[in-house]
């Protein structure tokens, strides 16, 4: 193909923020340890759809990494034409200094900014004073996205009804992109007339839902009367947990989760954490049903066509539901004895099958706006995208680490081999910097030790841990 030929076929050229593109097969081991998932599994599921939704024969779409480095605003502004940035609940305090790092990069960018499914993130009384404190974050990048683009997509009437009130009047509400992975097509079918003690029921849930939201009864009422409950976590600490049974992060304090090694479940090899999408979805259209507090969780199910039920714990997972007519139930009025298979005969599916389209063309009416095409319109429909993922062969979801055979060791050892040449080199490195300090030269940057020390510590006193 001519170098012109190329420069037709793809004009413009995207940078999406996403922790890997969903071409990128990444070993278990290393996924982990770059923190691919951007610390919860759910961001692959919007961010891989949108991915998908914005590759026309047009477009090339790039992967940020998830980073946000404001030194690399002017390559950004020579290489790309528009940065795209899938957001969840991005208005939380805690989320308040990548929010404003996130805003200093864009105030250096001169190409379009369009935000997609952003979200507030407060009680299920939609009380938002809990953000007062971050305001003037919150101002300040909405404020840098708008002068960028001609408005900005939120995921609910809670987010729109708070920036409206903060003065924003270009607010849409488009949900989240990852319920499009399919476009304007979503089928979810109960296969079985009621569940029974065999059917294969999905749960998830966060650690606080289990901790201080009565979530942990729920699973193990459920444990006990279906063999066939397996349990879907999310966190990176969960994967952690499942494949070195690390329990170094604070996470790890709530063992009624049953990612945490003394949980009965884990002991039954009934808990995943998946690194990649595609595998977490293919697994769930084996299940007759998905219910928990994680919105991505049963996302994936829905786009699995299996019925799923959110437990909504906050204003960020209510309002989505809401606004796609995903089956919920409050997390805070559920009755002591609640049973997965009155959750799977009471949810109706009716409104959120036929009010999807009407949706998809509301949010691709949103891209049009921002000078976006996607695949469905502008496109083959993600066909070649859908092509090269299968041509792929992804990792399986991770597993709890309950063998100690020779095939479960060798991936693990092989990497933190590979971690210990890492050190070498840059032990070697650092010798070389420390001996120009004693002719008369600079000292080395600290990040070259403490980079040193991460690589390998924190992985080689977890094999250890977990080898007793």
């Amino acid at each position: 193909m001519s170098h012109t030929a190329h420069d037709a076929r793809r004009e413009k050229r995207i940078l999406l923020r996403s922790g890997k593109s969903p071409y990128d097969v990444v070993p278990v081991e290393e996924a982990l340890h770059r923190d691919v998932i951007a610390t919860n599994s759910g961001n692959l599921i919007f961010s891989d759809a949108m991915h998908k939704i914005l590759e026309t024969p047009r477009a090339e779409v790039v992967s940020n990494g998830i980073r946000t480095d404001v030194s690399a605003a002017s390559r950004i502004n020579e290489e790309y034409d528009a940065f795209v940035v899938p957001l969840a609940n991005a208005f939380r305090p805690s989320f308040e200094a990548q929010l404003k790092r996130l805003t200093r990069l864009i105030g250096k960018l001169r190409i379009p900014v369009i935000v997609v499914g952003v979200g507030a993130q407060a009680g299920l009384g939609y009380n938002p004073a809990r953000l007062k404190g971050i305001e003037p974050a919150v101002r300040d990048f909405v404020s840098a996205v708008l002068d960028r683009s001609a408005s900005i997509g939120v995921r609910g009437e809670f987010t729109e009804k708070y920036l409206n009130d903060l003065g924003f009047r270009d607010v849409e509400v488009i949900g989240c992109p990852s319920l499009f992975l399919w476009g304007k097509e979503l089928t979810v079918t109960k296969r079985e007339p009621a569940l029974v003690p065999g059917s294969r029921i999905a749960v998830n849930g966060s650690h606080s839902a289990v901790k201080s939201q009565g979530l942990d009864r729920v699973i193990t009422r459920a444990h006990a009367r279906y063999p066939g409950l397996r349990f879907i976590g999310q966190n990176l600490s969960d994967a952690r947990q499942l494949h070195w049974r690390d329990l170094s992060d604070p996470n790890s304090l709530v063992t009624a989760i049953p990612t945490h090694p003394d949980h009965p479940m884990y002991r039954e090899d009934k808990v995943r954490v998946y690194i990649d999408p595609v595998t977490w979805i293919d697994d769930l259209r084996a299940f007759d049903f998905s219910f928990g507090s994680r919105i991505h969780g049963n996302i994936a199910a829905l786009l699995a066509g299996t019925p799923a039920t959110v437990l909504c714990g906050d204003s960020r997972t209510l309002e989505l539901c809401r606004y796609f007519g995903i089956p919920h139930r409050r997390i805070d009025r559920l009755p002591e004895d609640l049973d997965p298979a009155a959750l799977y005969e009471e949810a109706d599916f009716g409104p959120l099958m036929s009010g999807h389209q009407e949706r998809f063309e509301r949010f691709t009416g949103f891209l049009d706006r921002n000078g976006l095409e996607n695949t469905f319109t502008h496109g083959e429909g993600g066909a070649a995208f859908e092509a090269h993922m299968r041509s792929l062969s992804f990792p399986a979801g991770i597993r709890p680490w309950n063998d100690a055979d020779l095939t479960s060791l060798t991936s693990r050892f092989g990497f933190l081999q590979s971690r210990v040449g890492e050190l070498a080199a840059d032990n070697d490195r650092l010798r070389r910097e420390l001996s120009r300090v004693g002719k008369g030269g600079t000292l080395p940057p600290a990040s070259v030790y403490r980079r040193a020390r991460r690589v390998v510590g924190a992985p080689i006193r977890r094999a250890l841990k977990s080898g007793r």
